[in-house]
Parts: C-alpha cells; sequence; structure tokens
C-alpha cells in the first residue's frame, strides 16, 4: 500500500521502516533534511516539503501524521486541507486530545476528507516488537488502511483493532497512559520499600528478573524496569524528575467529569508532580505543622546548617 509520512521523530521513524520492509511505498517528509535522507536511505521516497509530498501521492491519498499534538498537528492540518481532494485520508497517530480529534473530523468532513485517529503504544521498541493500535474512525476507511496497520502490529490479528468513531482511538490511548501511569508508581514504590530495607541487602536486579516468569505481576513495563536496574541498580545517573505528556491530566479530568473514582491514577500523576519539586514548601509545612503540636524534630535546610 501507499502512504504518506508526516514527522520521523523516534516513533515515526520506526514506524516508516517497519511498513517499507513489509513492501509497503512511504513518501516521507520531516523539517529536518538529515531525517528525511535517513529515511530514503531505508527505501522511503523523501520530500522536501508537504506540497511535494501530496503530490507525489496517487489518488486518494492517505496520509500519516507522528508529529506533537497540539499546535503542531493542527498546523499540519491545516497546511494538508488546502492540498488534499476529497476522499484523500489523515491519520493522526500522536497523542492528540480526543475532543481536538472530534472537532477536527468534523471540520475535515466539510471539505469532504476523512480523519481516522490511532492511539499507538509501543515507543522505541515498536521497530522490533510491533505497535499496539487503538483506531477510530469510520469503520469503512479503517479497513482500506487494513494493509498499514497489519504490518504496524505486533501481528496481523492481534494488537490493534478499531474501537469506535472518531475520537475513540485517542480516548482508549489516553485511559491507556492514564493505567500506565499507576502501574508504573506501583512498581517504582515497591522498588523503593526494598531497597528501603537494608537489612536484607536485597538485589533489586534479581528480584526483577524473578517476577518477570511466572508472577501475577510481570509486565513489558517490569521487563524495562529489569533493562533498567541490570545497567545501574541505583540509577545514579538519573535525576528524580518525571514529566508528563499531558494524557495522565486529560485521563483524571475525564473521570471527574464523568463522576468515576480514579483515586489511583490521580495519586500517580500528583506524585509525577512532587517529583519536580526540588524543595517541597508543602513538606516543610508538613514538618512545620508536626514540630508545632508534638514537638516533633525539624532537619534544617542546608543553608541553615553550621
Amino acid at each position: 500500500m501507499e502512504l504518506g509520512m508526516v514527522g520521523l521523530g523516534k516513533m515515526g521513524a520506526n514506524m516508516t521502516t517497519r511498513l517499507v520492509k513489509d513492501g509497503h511505498r512511504i513518501v516521507v517528509f520531516d523539517r529536518n533534511p538529515p531525517k528525511v535522507e535517513a529515511a530514503e536511505a531505508d527505501g522511503a521516497d523523501g520530500s522536501e516539503s508537504l506540497e511535494e509530498l501530496v503530490s507525489k501521492l496517487s489518488m486518494p491519498r492517505a496520509i500519516w501524521l507522528m508529529v506533537q499534538a497540539g499546535d503542531a498537528t493542527q498546523t499540519v492540518i491545516d497546511t494538508l486541507v488546502e492540498l488534499l481532494s476529497p476522499g484523500d485520508i489523515l491519520i493522526d497517530g500522536g497523542n492528540s486530545n480526543y475532543k481536538d480529534t472530534m472537532r477536527r473530523a468534523s471540520e475535515l468532513k466539510e471539505n469532504g476528507l476523512d480523519l481516522v485517529d490511532v492511539g499507538t503504544s509501543g515507543g522505541i521498541w515498536g521497530l522490533s516488537e510491533g505497535y499496539s493500535m487503538m483506531i477510530g474512525g469510520r469503520s469503512d476507511i479503517v479497513e482500506r488502511l487494513r494493509p498499514i496497520f497489519k504490518t504496524l502490529a505486533p501481528g496481523p490479528d492481534r494488537g490493534w483493532g478499531h474501537v469506535g468513531p472518531s475520537g475513540a482511538g485517542h480516548f482508549v490511548k489516553m485511559v491507556h497512559n492514564g493505567i500506565e501511569y499507576g502501574l508504573m508508581q506501583a512498581y517504582a514504590e515497591g522498588f523503593e520499600i526494598m531497597k528501603s530495607k537494608e537489612d536484607f541487602n536485597l538485589d533489586l536486579r534479581q528480584i526483577a528478573e524473578i517476577w518477570r516468569y511466572g508472577s501475577v505481576v510481570r509486565s513489558w513495563l517490569l521487563d524495562l524496569t529489569a533493562k533498567a536496574l541490570k545497567d545501574d541498580q541505583d540509577l545514579s545517573d538519573i535525576k528524580g524528575w518525571v514529566a508528563d505528556s499531558g494524557e495522565g491530566r486529560w485521563t483524571v479530568k475525564d473521570a471527574i467529569d464523568l463522576d468515576v473514582p480514579a483515586p489511583v491514577i490521580t495519586l500517580s500523576l500528583l506524585m509525577r508532580f512532587v517529583s519536580r519539586q526540588e524543595d517541597s514548601y508543602a513538606a516543610k509545612m508538613l514538618a512545620a505543622m508536626r514540630q508545632q503540636f508534638g514537638g516533633h524534630a525539624v532537619k534544617p535546610s542546608i543553608s541553615e546548617s553550621p
């Protein structure tokens, strides 16, 4: 099948490579020319502009966007709308807010264009392992794109599926990421508890490997945890600062809007905020209150130390 790919970051580039290897013709564009050149070396057809990319595709065209969610995605869509023809398909594989996706799908429909939203999971491992894809859009359009999904997925009949109308794919991916936050937080807390039990001198690398096989807590996240611990059990080269892509926040907001209790996902998001505080005022306040009501000792700040 023929496909345009806009955005050759880590995922976009690897997806292009996986598609080319399976015999698809992929026309690519990225604002960074060396990335286009690298894709060309792997067998893709490069373009110097969105206009050139569109001109190289046969009608009806299908173009996959793998760019940053928000303004970047909107800018690319706005540009492509002026270049495409009725019957063409845009595929948003980024982490767009599902509400934006629903709005864009409605707007594109007025121009005779279809939008398919693909919540894509797999990260840098997708090239070798395949990508999990949660797909929203018209069923007939999704079916037309089946050859692409079969190639990108872990298997032709697993790891991907049409989950609902426009916006549904990004909504399911949003919840997926919220669950991911909770799983990661649970693993992080558990390993910190074991690391703090100095009496046992536990080998966290060994424990991670034990849990990977047969345990009810085994998972791909645990596999990645084991890999990180194998490289450096103390994680000495990593600062405890954790970003969030925004999807965790969206999940919590939707849970509130839907009156659905989601304490684990919510707290895991808040713990990411805690990780970014060099010196938490709230923690200082807690210590001060304990000192006031109970006479508990407080630790002086470094600047107050003799």
